[in-house]
């Protein structure tokens, strides 16, 4: 074969390899797309989440009636937690082994982990909305939550006696566990003794715990992942999910 016969070869096998890519581009997107559009109808999201197909070249995958890898990224997504909701600020998952069925109605991923976020305000919600009642006629009520530094978040407790508020908060550094579908907030030590106006108010553990400790039940996440352990950060507390046979679609 002659030199110019092999440039011409190279030239084409260089413009057909350039389409094949360019197709199985354009194939990937195109069914990002409509994943994306699937799992808002079929979880009734408010926003179209994020679809990244891993891998290539995908259309050897979807021949093979199994992708990869694919990552899910879902912002805002209102999780049940009993008889009320939960904002979940960022939802990220990786799907590995997403199998689909023919029609492409349904795909099921082998194993899923992610990561999730919810503010301390959402948080806040499921500590006691009423204030609960201490030795000598006060009263404390949790009315904020914090970052406490090194995986703990610092409970703020308003104390009132008589209709007045203590001058400055009573403040707790609590744990933070997973229990079942629970994020459970624990005080790591309770004040023995408060002071209220002059007045020195005994703190009995069970009380006063009445007061620091409290959980958030969280249902409903996407697909079947559950929740394997959270941990206190700047901005919030950070989930940790997982799953297997998960469900994305169908």
């Amino acid at each position: 074969m002659s030199m110019r016969a092999v440039r011409i070869l190279l030239i084409v096998v260089v413009v057909l390899g350039g389409l094949f890519v360019a197709a199985d581009r354009l194939a990937v997107n195109f069914a990002e797309g409509e994943a994306a559009d699937k799992m808002r109808t079929s979880e009734g999201l408010s926003r179209t989440p994020d679809v990244s197909i891993k891998g290539f070249p995908f259309l050897t995958q979807v021949a093979g009636g199994e992708l990869d890898d694919v990552e899910v990224g879902i912002k805002d997504y209102e999780a049940k937690s009993g008889s009320d909701s939960l904002l979940i600020d960022d939802l990220t998952a990786h799907m590995k082994g997403v199998k689909f069925s023919g029609d492409y109605s349904s795909a099921t991923a082998a194993t899923a982990t992610g990561t999730a976020r919810v503010s301390y305000d959402e948080l806040l919600k499921a500590s006691k909305s009423e204030p609960v009642q201490l030795p000598l006629g006060a009263t404390g009520k949790v009315v904020g939550l914090s970052d406490g530094g090194n995986g703990k978040i610092k409970v703020e407790v308003e104390v009132s006696k008589g209709g007045v508020k203590l001058p400055k908060p009573v403040y707790v550094l609590s744990s933070i566990r997973v229990e079942g579908d629970n994020i459970k907030v624990h005080a790591d030590e309770i004040p023995k003794k408060i002071s209220v106006l002059g007045v020195s108010i005994p703190l009995p553990e069970g009380t006063a715990r009445d007061v620091t400790d409290f959980e958030q039940k969280v249902e409903d996440l996407p697909a079947g992942i559950k929740l394997e352990k959270v941990e206190a950060a700047p901005d919030g507390v950070d989930m940790s999910v997982t799953g297997s046979n998960v469900r994305l679609a169908g």
